[in-house]
Protein backbone atom coordinates (compact mmCIF):
# COMPACT_ATOMS: atom_id res chain seq x y z
CA UNK A 1 0.00 0.00 0.00
CA UNK A 2 1.28 3.43 -1.08
CA UNK A 3 0.09 5.88 1.59
CA UNK A 4 1.98 8.21 3.65
CA UNK A 5 1.10 11.15 4.83
CA UNK A 6 3.00 13.96 7.85
CA UNK A 7 2.09 14.17 11.24
CA UNK A 8 -0.99 15.67 12.02
CA UNK A 9 -0.68 19.79 12.54
CA UNK A 10 -0.56 19.79 16.12
CA UNK A 11 2.04 16.84 16.52
CA UNK A 12 4.00 18.67 13.86
CA UNK A 13 4.05 22.00 15.43
CA UNK A 14 4.48 20.33 19.64
CA UNK A 15 8.00 18.60 17.87
CA UNK A 16 9.19 21.81 16.16
CA UNK A 17 8.74 23.20 19.66
CA UNK A 18 10.78 20.51 21.40
CA UNK A 19 13.07 21.18 18.94
CA UNK A 20 12.75 16.90 17.98
CA UNK A 21 11.20 17.95 13.96
CA UNK A 22 11.53 15.85 11.54
CA UNK A 23 12.21 16.87 7.78
CA UNK A 24 8.89 15.76 7.15
CA UNK A 25 7.34 17.81 9.88
CA UNK A 26 9.42 21.00 8.54
CA UNK A 27 7.65 20.61 5.09
CA UNK A 28 4.49 20.28 6.31
CA UNK A 29 4.87 23.16 7.91
CA UNK A 30 6.78 25.29 5.23
CA UNK A 31 3.61 23.47 2.84
CA UNK A 32 1.43 24.93 4.82
CA UNK A 33 3.34 28.16 5.05
CA UNK A 34 3.28 28.34 0.83
CA UNK A 35 -0.45 27.87 0.55
CA UNK A 36 -1.08 30.62 2.86
CA UNK A 37 1.34 33.50 1.50
CA UNK A 38 -0.36 32.55 -1.95
CA UNK A 39 -3.63 32.93 -1.06
CA UNK A 40 -3.53 35.69 1.28
CA UNK A 41 -3.54 38.05 -1.21
CA UNK A 42 -6.51 37.36 -3.54
CA UNK A 43 -9.44 38.01 -0.91
CA UNK A 44 -12.46 39.06 -2.74
CA UNK A 45 -15.49 41.42 -0.89
CA UNK A 46 -19.05 39.83 -0.45
CA UNK A 47 -21.94 41.33 -1.65
CA UNK A 48 -25.63 40.77 0.51
CA UNK A 49 -28.14 40.26 -1.41
CA UNK A 50 -30.67 42.60 1.10
CA UNK A 51 -33.61 42.24 -1.36
CA UNK A 52 -33.81 38.71 -1.24
CA UNK A 53 -35.18 38.41 1.77
CA UNK A 54 -38.58 40.25 0.48
CA UNK A 55 -38.89 37.08 -1.59
CA UNK A 56 -38.24 34.93 1.27
CA UNK A 57 -34.55 33.54 -0.01
CA UNK A 58 -32.85 33.28 3.30
CA UNK A 59 -30.57 31.93 5.28
CA UNK A 60 -31.16 29.33 7.99
CA UNK A 61 -31.54 32.49 10.79
CA UNK A 62 -33.54 34.32 8.05
CA UNK A 63 -30.07 36.48 7.14
CA UNK A 64 -30.52 37.54 3.11
CA UNK A 65 -27.86 35.43 1.05
CA UNK A 66 -24.52 36.34 -0.44
CA UNK A 67 -21.89 35.81 -3.21
CA UNK A 68 -18.32 36.79 -3.44
CA UNK A 69 -18.24 38.81 -7.38
CA UNK A 70 -14.32 39.01 -9.02
CA UNK A 71 -15.02 40.55 -12.27
CA UNK A 72 -14.11 39.51 -15.94
CA UNK A 73 -11.74 41.62 -17.64
CA UNK A 74 -10.39 41.42 -21.61
CA UNK A 75 -11.06 38.82 -23.43
CA UNK A 76 -13.04 37.01 -20.43
CA UNK A 77 -15.44 40.26 -19.50
CA UNK A 78 -17.96 38.05 -21.33
CA UNK A 79 -17.69 34.89 -19.69
CA UNK A 80 -18.96 33.95 -16.13
CA UNK A 81 -18.08 31.29 -13.72
CA UNK A 82 -20.47 30.62 -11.00
CA UNK A 83 -19.17 28.23 -8.22
CA UNK A 84 -21.28 27.18 -5.63
CA UNK A 85 -19.86 26.51 -1.76
CA UNK A 86 -19.86 23.45 -0.09
CA UNK A 87 -20.16 22.79 3.67
CA UNK A 88 -21.97 19.53 4.43
CA UNK A 89 -25.61 19.21 5.30
CA UNK A 90 -27.95 19.43 8.40
CA UNK A 91 -30.46 16.75 8.75
CA UNK A 92 -32.01 18.12 12.37
CA UNK A 93 -33.45 20.63 14.09
CA UNK A 94 -30.70 21.00 16.58
CA UNK A 95 -28.08 20.70 13.50
CA UNK A 96 -29.47 23.47 11.46
CA UNK A 97 -29.94 25.71 14.79
CA UNK A 98 -26.27 24.83 15.68
CA UNK A 99 -25.24 25.60 11.71
CA UNK A 100 -26.93 29.17 11.45
CA UNK A 101 -24.62 30.43 14.32
CA UNK A 102 -21.63 30.59 11.85
CA UNK A 103 -20.87 31.26 8.05
CA UNK A 104 -22.48 28.25 7.53
CA UNK A 105 -26.31 28.97 8.02
CA UNK A 106 -25.67 32.80 8.53
CA UNK A 107 -24.22 35.65 5.95
CA UNK A 108 -24.00 37.46 9.26
CA UNK A 109 -21.08 35.87 10.29
CA UNK A 110 -19.56 35.63 6.34
CA UNK A 111 -16.05 37.56 5.75
CA UNK A 112 -14.14 38.15 2.42
CA UNK A 113 -13.43 34.82 0.86
CA UNK A 114 -10.05 33.91 -0.73
CA UNK A 115 -9.95 32.93 -4.87
CA UNK A 116 -7.88 30.00 -5.66
CA UNK A 117 -8.22 26.84 -8.28
CA UNK A 118 -10.59 27.15 -10.45
CA UNK A 119 -10.85 30.92 -9.19
CA UNK A 120 -7.88 32.46 -8.88
CA UNK A 121 -7.27 35.44 -10.93
CA UNK A 122 -3.76 34.97 -11.94
CA UNK A 123 -3.14 33.28 -15.52
CA UNK A 124 -0.42 30.80 -14.82
CA UNK A 125 -2.47 29.24 -11.76
CA UNK A 126 -5.84 29.42 -14.24
CA UNK A 127 -5.08 29.59 -17.94
CA UNK A 128 -8.57 28.85 -18.67
CA UNK A 129 -10.70 30.61 -16.43
CA UNK A 130 -8.45 33.61 -15.12
CA UNK A 131 -9.91 36.21 -16.73
CA UNK A 132 -13.76 35.10 -16.35
CA UNK A 133 -16.39 36.87 -14.32
CA UNK A 134 -15.95 34.31 -11.34
CA UNK A 135 -18.48 34.04 -8.36
CA UNK A 136 -19.14 31.97 -5.02
CA UNK A 137 -22.01 31.41 -4.53
CA UNK A 138 -21.97 31.63 -0.30
CA UNK A 139 -23.98 28.14 1.17
CA UNK A 140 -26.31 29.20 4.14
CA UNK A 141 -29.17 26.66 3.82
CA UNK A 142 -27.62 23.29 4.47
CA UNK A 143 -29.63 20.96 1.92
CA UNK A 144 -26.80 22.01 -1.11
CA UNK A 145 -29.70 24.55 -2.44
CA UNK A 146 -32.85 23.29 -2.33
CA UNK A 147 -34.77 24.01 0.13
CA UNK A 148 -38.13 25.39 -0.52
CA UNK A 149 -40.27 24.99 2.51
CA UNK A 150 -42.65 28.03 3.31
CA UNK A 151 -42.85 27.38 6.99
CA UNK A 152 -40.50 28.86 9.51
CA UNK A 153 -39.55 26.34 12.35
CA UNK A 154 -41.72 28.15 15.64
CA UNK A 155 -38.77 27.02 18.37
CA UNK A 156 -35.97 27.80 17.07
CA UNK A 157 -36.77 30.59 13.92
CA UNK A 158 -35.38 28.38 11.06
CA UNK A 159 -35.45 28.74 7.32
CA UNK A 160 -34.87 26.15 4.77
CA UNK A 161 -35.15 28.17 1.50
CA UNK A 162 -32.02 26.85 -0.48
CA UNK A 163 -33.20 26.55 -4.18
CA UNK A 164 -34.83 30.50 -3.11
CA UNK A 165 -31.11 31.57 -2.71
CA UNK A 166 -29.81 30.14 -5.69
CA UNK A 167 -33.00 31.75 -8.05
CA UNK A 168 -32.34 35.02 -6.14
CA UNK A 169 -28.73 35.11 -6.50
CA UNK A 170 -28.90 33.81 -10.31
CA UNK A 171 -31.50 36.65 -11.03
CA UNK A 172 -28.99 39.45 -9.63
CA UNK A 173 -26.25 38.08 -11.67
CA UNK A 174 -28.08 37.88 -14.85
CA UNK A 175 -29.21 41.95 -14.56
CA UNK A 176 -25.29 42.28 -14.04
CA UNK A 177 -24.44 41.15 -17.29
CA UNK A 178 -24.77 37.70 -17.06
CA UNK A 179 -27.79 37.20 -18.90
CA UNK A 180 -25.60 37.93 -22.03
CA UNK A 181 -22.86 35.59 -21.15
CA UNK A 182 -20.91 33.94 -24.10
CA UNK A 183 -19.90 31.55 -22.17
CA UNK A 184 -20.85 29.83 -18.57
CA UNK A 185 -19.71 27.42 -16.01
CA UNK A 186 -21.19 26.28 -12.68
CA UNK A 187 -19.23 24.65 -10.79
CA UNK A 188 -19.52 22.90 -6.93
CA UNK A 189 -16.88 21.49 -4.28
CA UNK A 190 -18.84 18.77 -1.87
CA UNK A 191 -22.35 19.96 -1.25
CA UNK A 192 -21.55 22.76 -3.89
CA UNK A 193 -20.61 19.63 -5.98
CA UNK A 194 -24.24 17.67 -5.52
CA UNK A 195 -25.72 21.32 -6.33
CA UNK A 196 -24.11 21.57 -9.25
CA UNK A 197 -25.55 18.46 -10.38
CA UNK A 198 -29.11 19.01 -9.30
CA UNK A 199 -29.03 23.01 -10.48
CA UNK A 200 -27.25 22.12 -14.15
CA UNK A 201 -30.20 22.42 -16.12
CA UNK A 202 -31.55 25.11 -14.85
CA UNK A 203 -28.50 27.14 -14.82
CA UNK A 204 -28.52 26.33 -18.46
CA UNK A 205 -32.27 27.24 -18.99
CA UNK A 206 -31.38 31.17 -17.41
CA UNK A 207 -29.04 31.64 -20.44
CA UNK A 208 -29.26 32.48 -23.91
CA UNK A 209 -29.24 29.39 -26.42
CA UNK A 210 -25.96 30.69 -27.84
CA UNK A 211 -24.33 30.38 -24.88
CA UNK A 212 -21.66 27.15 -23.88
CA UNK A 213 -23.01 26.47 -20.76
CA UNK A 214 -22.06 23.56 -19.15
CA UNK A 215 -20.89 22.25 -14.99
CA UNK A 216 -18.70 20.61 -13.39
CA UNK A 217 -19.06 18.78 -10.07
CA UNK A 218 -16.19 18.47 -7.64
CA UNK A 219 -16.55 15.97 -4.71
CA UNK A 220 -20.21 15.63 -5.13
CA UNK A 221 -20.86 11.99 -6.63
CA UNK A 222 -21.86 11.32 -3.59
CA UNK A 223 -22.93 7.69 -4.00
CA UNK A 224 -26.49 5.69 -2.69
CA UNK A 225 -24.44 2.63 -0.94
CA UNK A 226 -24.85 0.46 2.28
CA UNK A 227 -22.18 0.98 4.97
CA UNK A 228 -19.49 -1.46 5.96
CA UNK A 229 -22.18 -2.87 8.44
CA UNK A 230 -25.34 -3.28 5.91
CA UNK A 231 -27.34 -0.56 6.62
CA UNK A 232 -28.54 2.34 4.89
CA UNK A 233 -26.66 5.51 6.97
CA UNK A 234 -26.11 7.94 4.31
CA UNK A 235 -30.05 6.94 3.03
CA UNK A 236 -31.25 7.78 6.10
CA UNK A 237 -29.22 10.90 6.77
CA UNK A 238 -30.17 12.36 3.29
CA UNK A 239 -33.89 11.57 3.53
CA UNK A 240 -33.61 13.72 7.23
CA UNK A 241 -31.72 16.89 4.72
CA UNK A 242 -34.66 16.84 2.14
CA UNK A 243 -37.52 14.65 1.34
CA UNK A 244 -36.20 14.35 -2.59
CA UNK A 245 -36.56 11.02 -4.47
CA UNK A 246 -33.48 12.55 -6.83
CA UNK A 247 -30.63 13.18 -4.84
CA UNK A 248 -28.02 11.02 -5.06
CA UNK A 249 -26.30 11.80 -8.58
CA UNK A 250 -26.41 8.43 -10.29
CA UNK A 251 -29.69 8.67 -10.22
CA UNK A 252 -30.26 12.66 -11.78
CA UNK A 253 -26.80 12.64 -14.53
CA UNK A 254 -28.67 10.30 -16.64
CA UNK A 255 -31.12 13.01 -16.98
CA UNK A 256 -28.96 16.17 -17.50
CA UNK A 257 -29.58 18.14 -21.04
CA UNK A 258 -26.46 19.85 -20.22
CA UNK A 259 -23.11 18.75 -20.27
CA UNK A 260 -21.11 17.77 -17.25
CA UNK A 261 -17.78 17.22 -15.87
CA UNK A 262 -17.49 14.84 -12.94
CA UNK A 263 -14.21 15.45 -10.39
CA UNK A 264 -14.07 12.88 -8.26
CA UNK A 265 -11.43 10.73 -6.09
CA UNK A 266 -12.33 6.76 -6.02
CA UNK A 267 -11.39 7.57 -2.16
CA UNK A 268 -13.01 10.41 -1.46
CA UNK A 269 -12.22 10.97 2.39
CA UNK A 270 -15.55 12.41 3.08
CA UNK A 271 -17.78 9.53 1.55
CA UNK A 272 -15.18 6.44 3.36
CA UNK A 273 -15.47 9.03 6.40
CA UNK A 274 -19.49 9.34 6.37
CA UNK A 275 -20.56 7.14 3.87
CA UNK A 276 -18.57 3.89 4.56
CA UNK A 277 -17.83 3.78 8.49
CA UNK A 278 -20.24 6.47 9.65
CA UNK A 279 -20.27 7.35 13.37
CA UNK A 280 -24.05 6.09 13.56
CA UNK A 281 -23.20 2.65 11.72
CA UNK A 282 -19.69 2.34 14.51
CA UNK A 283 -20.84 3.21 17.61
CA UNK A 284 -17.91 1.11 19.35
CA UNK A 285 -15.66 2.98 17.26
CA UNK A 286 -13.68 -0.22 15.48
CA UNK A 287 -13.41 2.19 12.45
CA UNK A 288 -11.91 4.84 14.22
CA UNK A 289 -8.86 5.09 13.34
CA UNK A 290 -9.07 2.66 9.91
CA UNK A 291 -11.19 5.19 8.50
CA UNK A 292 -8.74 7.97 8.24
CA UNK A 293 -6.05 5.86 7.17
CA UNK A 294 -6.11 2.46 5.52
CA UNK A 295 -2.94 1.37 6.76
CA UNK A 296 -4.30 1.18 9.96
CA UNK A 297 -7.20 -1.64 9.18
CA UNK A 298 -7.21 -5.36 9.47
CA UNK A 299 -7.56 -6.85 5.89
CA UNK A 300 -11.21 -7.49 6.35
CA UNK A 301 -11.39 -3.47 6.76
CA UNK A 302 -9.40 -3.35 4.15
CA UNK A 303 -11.27 -5.32 1.51
CA UNK A 304 -14.27 -3.42 2.79
CA UNK A 305 -12.24 -0.07 1.10
CA UNK A 306 -11.91 -1.06 -2.22
CA UNK A 307 -15.17 -3.10 -2.32
CA UNK A 308 -16.41 0.81 -1.87
CA UNK A 309 -14.08 1.99 -3.93
CA UNK A 310 -15.72 -0.28 -6.90
CA UNK A 311 -19.15 0.40 -6.11
CA UNK A 312 -18.31 4.13 -6.54
CA UNK A 313 -16.48 3.34 -9.91
CA UNK A 314 -19.14 1.23 -11.04
CA UNK A 315 -21.74 4.46 -10.30
CA UNK A 316 -19.94 6.22 -12.09
CA UNK A 317 -19.21 3.96 -15.46
CA UNK A 318 -23.18 2.62 -15.05
CA UNK A 319 -23.57 6.18 -16.66
CA UNK A 320 -22.16 5.84 -19.82
CA UNK A 321 -19.78 7.61 -22.03
CA UNK A 322 -22.06 10.20 -23.64
CA UNK A 323 -20.18 12.52 -25.65
CA UNK A 324 -20.67 15.51 -24.04
CA UNK A 325 -19.78 14.46 -20.31
CA UNK A 326 -16.42 14.53 -18.85
CA UNK A 327 -14.80 12.28 -15.77
CA UNK A 328 -11.55 12.93 -13.49
CA UNK A 329 -11.55 10.01 -11.34
CA UNK A 330 -8.21 9.39 -9.79
CA UNK A 331 -7.58 7.49 -6.15
CA UNK A 332 -6.32 10.05 -4.35
CA UNK A 333 -7.26 10.11 -0.51
CA UNK A 334 -8.78 13.54 -0.38
CA UNK A 335 -12.11 15.84 -1.08
CA UNK A 336 -12.29 18.50 -3.18
CA UNK A 337 -9.74 19.30 -5.96
CA UNK A 338 -10.14 22.30 -7.92
CA UNK A 339 -10.81 24.92 -5.56
CA UNK A 340 -6.49 24.42 -3.81
CA UNK A 341 -4.18 25.89 -6.38
CA UNK A 342 -2.41 22.84 -5.74
CA UNK A 343 -4.61 20.15 -6.46
CA UNK A 344 -6.01 22.01 -9.20
CA UNK A 345 -2.51 21.64 -11.21
CA UNK A 346 -1.49 18.27 -8.65
CA UNK A 347 1.15 16.20 -8.79
CA UNK A 348 2.16 12.61 -10.65
CA UNK A 349 -0.26 10.90 -8.72
CA UNK A 350 -3.28 12.80 -9.36
CA UNK A 351 -2.98 13.10 -12.51
CA UNK A 352 -4.79 10.93 -15.54
CA UNK A 353 -3.33 9.90 -18.56
CA UNK A 354 -0.27 12.57 -17.62
CA UNK A 355 -3.22 15.60 -17.27
CA UNK A 356 -4.11 18.21 -14.69
CA UNK A 357 -7.40 18.83 -13.27
CA UNK A 358 -7.05 21.99 -14.06
CA UNK A 359 -5.88 20.60 -18.17
CA UNK A 360 -8.70 18.26 -18.41
CA UNK A 361 -11.67 20.49 -17.61
CA UNK A 362 -10.24 23.32 -19.98
CA UNK A 363 -10.03 21.30 -22.59
CA UNK A 364 -12.83 19.77 -22.54
CA UNK A 365 -14.71 22.44 -21.55
CA UNK A 366 -13.43 24.61 -24.90
CA UNK A 367 -13.52 21.81 -26.99
CA UNK A 368 -10.40 21.15 -27.57
CA UNK A 369 -10.68 17.20 -26.54
CA UNK A 370 -12.69 15.17 -24.61
CA UNK A 371 -11.68 13.58 -21.28
CA UNK A 372 -13.28 10.26 -19.62
CA UNK A 373 -10.61 8.91 -17.73
CA UNK A 374 -11.03 6.36 -14.55
CA UNK A 375 -7.72 5.50 -12.44
CA UNK A 376 -7.91 1.53 -12.77
CA UNK A 377 -4.38 0.90 -12.37
CA UNK A 378 -4.03 1.90 -8.12
CA UNK A 379 -6.44 -0.34 -6.49
CA UNK A 380 -5.29 1.49 -3.02
CA UNK A 381 -5.36 5.10 -2.16
CA UNK A 382 -2.79 7.88 -3.15
CA UNK A 383 -1.19 10.29 -1.57
CA UNK A 384 -0.96 13.28 -3.60
CA UNK A 385 -1.12 16.81 -2.81
CA UNK A 386 -1.27 17.63 0.72
CA UNK A 387 -3.86 19.80 1.88
CA UNK A 388 -3.36 20.86 5.67
CA UNK A 389 -7.06 21.61 5.96
CA UNK A 390 -8.23 18.43 5.38
CA UNK A 391 -7.79 15.75 8.30
CA UNK A 392 -4.82 13.49 8.49
CA UNK A 393 -5.84 9.95 8.03
CA UNK A 394 -3.65 8.97 10.93
CA UNK A 395 -5.91 11.41 13.51
CA UNK A 396 -5.93 10.74 16.37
Amino acid sequence: MNLQRPLPRNKALKSLRSGNATLGQWSYILVCLLIFLRTACSEVDITIVENAIARGAVCSDGSPPAYHFDKGVGEGANNWLVHLEGGGWCESIARCSFRAEGDVGSSKHMTKLNFTGILNSKKEFNPDFYNWNRIVVRYCDGSSFTGDVEEVDPAMKLYFRGARIFRAVMEELLAQGMQNASNALLSGCSAGGLATILHCDNFRDLLPNSSRVKCVSDAGYFIHAKDYAGGNSSQDFFQEVVQLHCFYPQYVVPQLKTPLFIVNSAYDTWQIENILAPKRADPSDSWKSCKFNIRKCCPSQARIWQDFRSELLSAVTGLGEGSSRGTFINSCHTHCQTKLDAKWHGDAASKLMNKTISEAVGDWYYDRSGFQQIDREHEWPQLCVLDPMEHPPDYP
